[in-house]
């Protein structure tokens, strides 16, 4: 029984689905459905019941998915201690969050204690990749916010942050306690690049096409309010220019920090990171 027969098994039995447990696999299907079948024969148990409905596991392949699971993270994890001893275990992380946040600051310190023979790679980026280059394979886990297009990615909520709108000290809004998106009808708003993922754009801009000057990072978008006077957002926290201000935004859905990787990575890196992250930001 091969590793890599084993990690055929679970694709499919995690994807109920031969074709998608393939493309998971970057494999053609027919050389998968063979490699299922011979496990099945030297095993003397059926582990799928395929039928036109589709694929689900029999009691034995219920029984060998558990087994296979603990097999696999039990390799993962020794080349990972082994890499960390030789000093050759890294993590490249894509970052959009604040690097002030508590958060992020307790993960680092929870992170470095837990594995400090790791070394992280850090790629942060601007305001026009939510994923901060995990859709294009440049980092392996990002701590970001949504929402953005999800396809292909695992998502795990950290927080979530109300919203409010960035204005200028002498804007006649500046000094309300609270706002509705109605409040800012026919305001100019902040634009990403056309290429930004829509969900995004639509999130920032308060789910409205807007017209404004085009940003690509945070200090940009400050900028367009201080010298524009066009509306920006922000989560309730971040404090701006000084002269700038946050009004709580009442209407606003809030931004949720995630943290994000490619769906069925089993790098146990990147598991150990999300059950860490998930620690430092729930304390």
């Amino acid at each position: 029984m091969e590793l890599r027969t084993l990690r055929y098994f679970v694709a499919v039995a995690e994807e109920l689905h031969f074709g998608r447990a393939a493309t998971r696999l970057h494999i053609s299907q027919p050389p998968l459905s063979r490699a299922i079948k011979a496990l099945e024969a030297d095993l003397g148990a059926t582990l799928f019941l395929r039928s036109t409905a589709g694929v689900a596991l029999t009691p034995a392949g219920t029984v060998l998915l558990e087994e296979a699971r603990a097999v696999l993270d039990r390799i993962e994890r020794a080349r990972l201690r082994v890499a960390a001893a030789a000093g050759t275990a890294t993590l490249t992380l894509g970052m959009l969050t604040d690097s002030a946040d508590p958060g992020a600051t307790r993960l680092a310190t929870a992170y470095r204690r837990r594995f400090p023979g790791v070394g992280i790679r850090i790629r942060e980026t601007d305001l026009t990749d939510p994923t901060c280059g995990l859709r294009a394979g440049l980092v392996d886990v990002a701590l970001t916010r949504g929402p953005f297009d999800d396809t292909g990615l695992t998502l795990r909520e950290l927080r979530s942050d109300p919203v409010g709108a960035v204005l200028r000290l002498d804007d006649p809004l500046a000094d309300r306690d609270a706002l509705t998106l109605a409040d800012l009808a026919g305001r100019r708003w902040f634009q990403f690049p056309a290429d930004t993922d829509p969900l995004w754009q639509s999130y920032w801009n308060g789910g409205e096409p807007r017209e404004g000057p085009v940003v690509r990072a945070v200090q940009e978008c400050l900028q367009a309010v201080l010298w524009n006077g066009t509306v920006g957002l922000a989560p309730l926290g971040h404090l701006p220019a000084t002269e700038l201000t946050i009004v709580p935004l009442a209407d606003m859905a809030p931004s949720r920090v995630v943290v994000a990787w490619r769906h069925g990575d089993r790098n146990p890196l990147i598991r150990s990171f999300v059950e860490i992250a998930t620690a430092a930001y729930g304390a």
